[in-house]
């Protein structure tokens, strides 16, 4: 099988295309993508605990920390201790992190207004049901267990 017919390179191929687009974007207004997937990611009113950031964005904790301490600097969010709970940390966006947060979000959606406006609803309603089988398959079904078990039966 080539390699531009399995899933996991079509998935992975058109991920980096639009990773590429949101960086082209986001570096016009002196952001990365994953600093625009941040602020998305944060409530604009009252913040977000840091605990809940890196599981909304698929991260490890030590790549968001790296990433956080790089938007501190940038002037986009400052830490805050939650008023409830002191041990918690509140991740709160500044005046500017709000502003790029706009961007962000006004990025997306004209990325999706085009996607949408460029193929038909029904094909798109396939490619949803298709991704989401997949990951249904991934969380419900041990597949590496599977993959390991369906290579031991060729050898």
């Amino acid at each position: 099988m080539r390699r531009e017919e399995t899933v996991d390179y079509n998935i992975k191929a058109a991920w980096h295309a639009i990773a590429r687009m949101y960086n082209q974007q986001a570096g016009k207004h002196d952001i990365t993508m994953s600093m625009g997937f941040v602020l998305l990611n944060i409530n604009s009113e009252e913040g977000t605990p840091a605990t809940k950031i890196a599981p909304l964005m698929g991260l490890e904790a030590r790549s968001l920390t790296r990433l956080l301490k790089s938007m501190e600097e940038k002037g986009l969010i400052y830490r805050e201790a939650d008023s409830s709970d002191k041990r918690l940390v509140r991740i709160v966006l500044t005046k500017e992190g709000k502003k790029k947060k706009e961007k962000s979000r006004e990025t997306v959606l004209r990325f999706n207004d085009v996607i949408r406006q460029l193929i038909e609803p029904e094909k798109l309603n396939v490619f949803f049901e298709v991704l989401q089988k997949i990951n249904r398959i991934i969380e419900k079904n041990n597949i590496y267990d599977k993959i390991a078990s369906l290579n031991e039966k060729r050898i």
